[in-house]
């Protein structure tokens, strides 16, 4: 089907003005396919041809003011409107459209549980079409006046606040003005948990198999909305725009959660019915803030075009992390954020699809998709951060609230947002627009190397002897930068510790700075993480860090250090048994829970798995075990609940023999806590079925105790471990079947695709890695961008680290014809393993 250019939808948007949509849904038609019925009026400024966009199952008529169209001319998704005079019309449109089963349109989902069904939307970007007919691109906004049959029994959710009328009828109260991507409807037999907070209806909503875990956390979750929401009040001029806030958690999510309106839907593995570390819940309550945020950034202000994505998702995520440490009691997010998402856009900015923060055009949809990645969320968020400490944060926000009352239910570009931050600078020497194209229209990571003159002794006025030493800090890369320098000394009491001396302001680039006394032993380099760049430290501070990171006491300039470790790694500049040695000294001492668990997540998944070749896997492997032990004994007084879970799933991991796993699940426990709940236990079931320690019978009793949506997530997985021929090609059977009836929904696919591929199992999946790139570009282009982009991330071959794979995936990008979304992950896979490849090589002196 033919996708949105960016010519098209500024040539729609020149000839029509869009006022309001009255959409009617049926959900009580079957289990394949709702009715769908809309009516569209609208205003040509000028005579001419246009198109509406639909995807129905079958498109039943079709009127135009009272005339009717031929149903025949629907074109792919296209329905041509020609010969539109000047002036007001009316659409209506009449359809049947399919239920999704991949998480896009409107979504069905039947518990495996109890039973009961749930539908719910995702339409962002094009997936409206899936619903109902639009005029679909973000800059044509309307008001929207919404009605939903549903089953009885059924509660029906949307942006606005909605009105059960009897006889499952629900109407929904006309909402202001939105983007069409922006429309929600979530409908099912709900567990609502309801209040209400300055004035406005709050509510939070789950699957009903999952009620008492929602009721369990619901407190926390109301807790943490209001303080957002009171917080942002105090940043932000313009209040709240809506008449309501939901969150529903909503069931096969494939991302974190939607902004929509009013109605913001989320993973519902956020429903913990296991146990979590608090680094988990504050994930969790970092997208609660990221999402609220959206309510300003993206619905209130919308982009006028997917080339500012970044408007939307950037200013969500720095304020979402910013807000959350301010708000609550997570007051160190920032080190998660520093040690594992800013991670995400290194890794992203390095690859050859990298792209710039606002890129200067983007020519349709199916590529504007492709920019929801690393690079518009952590490196945007980065340099948002950036921005606040080279502004000022009293400036940013000025601008943030001159551009809200600016562009209030209306749509902006890069340049606006410009044009009302470099308002909020006046009066200041800050050059917005400089910043803005030496920041947003650039690629790449730029590295930030210390360069320190040893010390030097002079004499002084007084006859006496005084030393100085110098700090310069070279640049690679074009981009101005305003950092902290952390300079540390030895603890005297503690030889293992260091106390900060001093930390200084320096912008980059700049003259090199003389300081009196000695040196410091460590000088670290964008102390803070107050920008986004790589950080190289000089000799001596290097040799400090790699001895002594435990004892350094920031959190925050931990992380610093450990991203800095981990480049090093993936730039071939530390050996990886180097990094795995310094995790093993250090983190037994680690006190802050998201940087044990980032670089174990390192350790095991990059260092162990990937760039370990096969005859140094176990000896990693092994070290990492040792590790997860003295984290273990660590916790035995059962002080850190937290760390200890980490210790019990880390090794659960990295188990090279299934004997101690074994018996914690024979016992349902593991010595000294904790007891094992449904996650553990499959946890332990999925190393135990790739080790060969357990068979299919296994996973079935595990099932029957356990028959939940996640229950059989668990045991899709742990089937497609097992080292058997007949179980891989079942498993390869299910991931790329062409059998309509027979296709797994995008969660289970997805748990299948995590289970089949081991490095353990080398010369049993050897035949598969050929097969793959032919039946991934099949499926993509059967079953669209979400399952594409699952089948790049999670079923490509990333175990099989060698010259053949890499050539392969070559050939299947010049000689095949993947999808954009398939060729994009295909793109950053090979990249990665072209990556590991460079690591594994023998390094010569």
């Amino acid at each position: 089907m033919p996708v949105l250019t960016r010519d098209e939808a500024q040539t729609r948007a020149r000839q029509i003005d869009v006022q309001r949509y009255t959409v009617d849904l049926d959900l009580t038609r079957g289990s394949d396919t709702f009715d769908s019925r809309a009516v569209i009026r609208f205003t040509a400024r000028t005579p001419g041809d246009t198109f509406v966009e639909l995807k129905p199952a079958e498109l039943r008529s079709v009127t135009l003011d009272g005339h009717p169209l031929d149903v025949a001319a629907l074109d792919g998704n296209r329905l041509p409107l020609t010969g539109l005079t000047e002036g007001a019309h009316e659409l209506r449109v009449d359809t049947a459209m399919r239920y999704s089963h991949t998480g896009e349109g409107m979504h069905r989902f039947t518990d495996p549980t109890d039973g009961e069904t749930y539908v719910y939307t995702q339409l962002f970007m094009e997936d409206v079409q899936r619903v109902f007919a639009a005029f679909d691109q973000p800059d044509l906004k309307a008001v929207f006046d919404l009605t939903v049959t549903a089953p009885e029994g059924w509660s029906v959710l949307a942006n606005s606040v909605t009105e059960h009328l009897g006889e499952g009828k629900w109407r929904a109260a006309t909402t202001p003005l939105l983007s069409t991507y922006l429309i929600a409807v979530a409908a099912g037999p709900w567990h609502s948990v309801r209040t209400e907070h300055r004035g406005l209806p709050f509510g939070i909503h789950c699957r009903r198999s999952l009620a008492p875990h929602l009721d369990a956390d619901a407190d926390e979750i109301l807790d943490i909305t209001r303080a957002c929401f009171d917080r942002y009040h105090e940043k932000f001029d313009e209040p709240y725009p809506f008449d309501s806030y939901d969150q529903a958690f909503v069931p096969e999510f494939n991302a974190g959660a939607m902004e929509n309106p009013g109605l913001v839907t989320f993973r519902d593995e956020f429903v913990y019915r296991s146990a979590v570390t608090d680094t988990e819940r504050q994930t969790r309550a970092m997208v609660i803030s990221h999402e609220m945020a959206h309510m300003w950034f993206g619905d209130l202000v919308t982009l006028q075009w997917w080339d500012d994505i970044w408007l939307n998702e950037s200013f969500a995520e720095y304020m979402g992390y910013q807000t959350l440490t301010e708000a609550t009691r997570f007051t160190d997010t920032w080190v998660d954020f520093g040690v594992a998402r800013k991670a995400w856009g290194y890794d992203a900015d390095q690859r050859p699809s990298t792209h710039p923060v606002a890129p200067e055009a983007v020519p349709d949809t199916a590529s504007a998709l492709l920019n929801f990645d690393g690079i518009s969320y952590a490196k945007g968020a980065s340099a948002l951060r950036q921005l606040v400490t080279w502004l000022g944060e009293k400036d940013f926000l000025t601008g943030i609230n001159t551009h809200f009352h600016r562009h209030k239910f209306a749509n902006a570009t890069l340049a606006d947002f410009i044009d009302s931050l470099s308002s909020g600078a006046s009066g200041t020497d800050r050059d917005v627009h400089a910043w803005a194209d030496a920041w947003l229209r650039t690629t790449g990571v730029d590295t930030l190397t210390a360069r320190v003159t040893e010390p030097a002794t002079d004499t002084g006025p007084a006859g006496r002897d005084t030393e100085s030493w110098t700090l310069a800090l070279d640049r690679t890369g074009n981009r101005p930068h305003r950092i902290a320098v952390g300079l540390y000394d030895r603890d005297q009491g503690d030889g293992r510790r260091f106390v900060l001396r001093e930390r200084v302001d320096v912008d980059v680039p700049g003259e090199a700075r003389t300081f009196p006394g000695p040196r410091p032993a460590l000088i670290v380099p964008n102390d803070q993480d107050l920008t986004y760049a790589k950080v190289r430290l000089d000799p001596a501070s290097e040799e400090a860090a790699l001895r002594g990171l435990s004892g350094i006491p920031d959190p925050l300039t931990r992380a610093v250090l450990w991203n800095t470790l981990r480049d090093m790694v993936r730039d071939g500049e530390l050996e990886p048994a180097a990094y795995l040695e310094t995790a093993a000294a250090h983190l037994p001492d680690e006190t802050d829970l998201a940087l044990v668990q980032g670089v174990l997540a390192f350790a095991r998944t990059e260092i162990a798995d990937r760039y370990s070749t096969p005859a140094e896997r176990p000896a990693a492997l092994t070290l990492l075990t040792t590790l997860g032990e003295n984290l273990l004994r660590r916790t035995e007084n059962g002080t850190d609940p937290g760390l200890r879970l980490t210790a019990v799933r880390h090794l659960i991991g990295a188990a090279q023999h299934a004997d101690t796993i074994r018996g914690w699940l024979d016992a349902n426990a593991v010595p000294g806590g904790p007891d094992l709940d449904p996650e553990l236990r499959w946890r332990i079931l999925g190393r135990l079925s790739l080790l060969g320690a357990i068979d299919d019978a296994v996973i079935e009793a595990e099932l029957a105790h356990d028959p939940s949506a996640t229950g059989q997530e668990g045991a899709a997985r742990c089937r497609a471990a097992l080292p058997d021929p007949q179980a891989k090609e079942a498993a390869w059977t299910a991931l790329f079947t062409t059998d309509p009836g027979q296709e797994l929904s995008n969660y289970l696919f997805t748990a299948t695709a995590q289970g089949f591929w081991q490095p353990e199992q080398t010369d049993l999946l050897r035949r598969y890695v050929p097969r793959y790139f032919d039946d991934a570009t099949a499926l993509a282009t059967r079953r669209g961008p979400a399952i594409a982009e699952a089948a790049g991330r999670y079923a490509f071959p990333a175990h099989a680290i060698d010259e053949d794979t890499l050539r392969l995936g070559e050939q299947c990008l010049t000689a095949g014809a993947p999808t954009p979304a398939l060729r994009r992950k295909l793109v950053d896979q090979l990249d990665d393993l072209t990556r590991a490849l460079k690591v594994r090589a023998p390094r010569h002196p």
